[in-house]
């Protein structure tokens, strides 16, 4: 049974079906192709599969094998570390930065861990204080300062708090956008290095939050991020508010990153581990008549 993975991609597949509006057991080549664009495949992927499919007659078991091979990179092992696990969540203002962090931190908590969060992004006030209102719907702590003060401070006290504390996870925001991307990169590196003088191997994780309803215009941006800092995995959101689930292909296939987990909705436990075959399952179960071979 599919669970949100493929409920979210509803708006995806009533695109598709603007394609293909009756199941089959096969579709054309040039079906497909269009299938793909209408999706949001950034055409330089659809281009790479369209050339690996020699078959005119293109069956859910040749283009479910394409499909996963673009998400090779979806698989992710967790870093050793000595506790506790600190995570620098970062990505544009609007992307739903600061929702996620609400998520993961309720997902932790809902595992039994003890989590703080550290109001990084003192770029803006509406940051700290939406964070803030996130701290204490989920009954966590927070370590935050005023707006324009040094993010890097912020850092370093959220991680020596759950030091002296001794919580398990530390979720630190970070600022999205700056004058210029110069002094964002100057700010990212600067937390970094902060963070490692606070707890030595930390950030152990770094996560970029991309929106879903951006489509392949978020691989820039996640290159730009990934050049200043380097990113460990990537959370998508709103992937159920958009028809352009097909990007994610795209994104995971031009950064080679896992992408780890996917927002489905609004409230705190919408936050769902990103599983590559229920999400290309979800894709052709659009497309193709019901498949009764078992492909797990």
């Amino acid at each position: 049974m599919f669970g949100f993975i493929k409920k979210s991609l509803q708006k995806t597949t009533d695109a598709i079906k603007t394609v293909i509006p009756k199941k089959k057991p096969f579709i054309t080549k040039d079906e497909l192709e269009d299938v793909l664009l209408e999706a949001d495949v950034e055409y330089d992927l659809v281009e790479i599969i369209m050339r690996e499919i020699y078959q005119e007659k293109v069956t859910r078991e040749i283009l479910r094998s394409k499909l996963l091979a673009t998400l090779s990179y979806a698989d992710y092992k967790e870093p050793e570390f000595t506790p506790p696990f600190v995570e620098l969540i970062v990505g544009v203002n609007g992307a739903g930065k600061t929702t996620t962090i609400a998520k993961l931190a309720a997902r932790y908590k809902n595992e039994g861990k003890s989590v703080i969060l550290g109001a990084a992004d003192t770029f803006r006030a509406a940051a700290i204080e939406q964070l803030t209102l996130w701290a204490k719907k989920l009954d966590v702590p927070i370590v935050s300062s005023k707006q324009g003060h040094d993010p890097s401070a912020v850092a370093y006290d959220t991680i020596a708090s759950a030091k002296a504390k001794d919580i398990d996870h530390v979720i630190i925001d970070t600022a999205g956008r700056l004058h210029t991307q110069t002094n964002l990169a100057n700010e990212l590196k600067k937390i970094v290095r902060i963070c490692s003088k606070a707890h030595s191997g930390s950030p152990h994780r770094t996560l970029l939050v991309l929106d879903g309803t951006q489509g392949n215009s978020a691989i820039a941006q996640a290159k730009a991020f990934h050049e200043m800092i380097g990113i460990d995995g990537i959370i998508i959101t709103k992937l159920d508010g958009t028809a352009k689930g097909g990007s994610v292909f795209s994104i995971a296939y031009a950064l080679e990153l896992p992408i780890l987990f996917v927002g489905t909705g609004e409230r705190p436990e919408n936050l769902t581990p990103f599983d590559k075959y229920e999400f290309v399952d979800g894709i052709l179960d659009a497309i193709f008549e019901e498949d009764k071979k078992n492909e797990a």
